[in-house]
């Protein structure tokens, strides 16, 4: 449950919200020599002002390998390439992009629940079968049950919080 937590804040942090952050670009795989390697791997990547991101790599012969893979990228915003460095300024979120945004925010919130809720379901087949084996009593199947859901409960919970941050935070002008 902890690493379905992890994985959304993760995917969360990739996402654009109309001011700069490393964690837009880091994951974004550039052909380096013919290996596929991750930004963050080849450039030290900072964002010296709130709307601007730049990207200075150790080889400068990466930068029009660098400069394709973000403009390919999903993200929709354009590197300026200045031979040395790759600059991306953050353009402000229409109205438009901000809901497909939140269409997008609440479906992998959801894929994470139902993540969960299958780690619960699983969970709970196990104590049933230790019941069966009499591994376990019947109080213990049911402590074990309430304890499960609890669990499902708390993780469920914080996934709508980080829901409702990264909503505020996408719809902040």
């Amino acid at each position: 449950m902890t690493k379905s937590l992890e994985h959304l804040r993760h995917e969360f942090n990739g996402i654009r919200t109309g001011k700069a952050s490393s964690a837009l670009v880091e994951d974004i795989r550039i052909d380096y020599y013919g290996t596929s390697t991750l930004l963050r791997d080849l450039a030290g990547i900072n964002t010296p002002e709130p709307r601007l991101i730049v990207i200075q790599p150790w080889d400068q012969t990466a930068v029009p390998a660098i400069v394709k893979s973000i403009q390919s990228s999903s993200l929709g915003i354009t590197p300026i390439d200045d031979g040395r460095l790759v600059r991306i300024p953050i353009p402000e979120l229409t109205e438009e992009r901000r809901k497909e945004l939140d269409k997008h925010i609440k479906h992998m919130a959801e894929e994470s629940r139902v993540s969960i809720r299958n780690i619960r379901r699983e969970e709970n087949d196990k104590l049933k079968k230790m019941e069966k084996n009499k591994e376990l009593t019947e109080d213990d199947l049911y402590d074990g049950e309430k304890e499960t859901q609890k669990l499902t409960d708390d993780f469920i919970k914080q996934i709508d919080e980080m829901l409702k941050n990264k909503e505020e935070e996408i719809f902040t002008v």
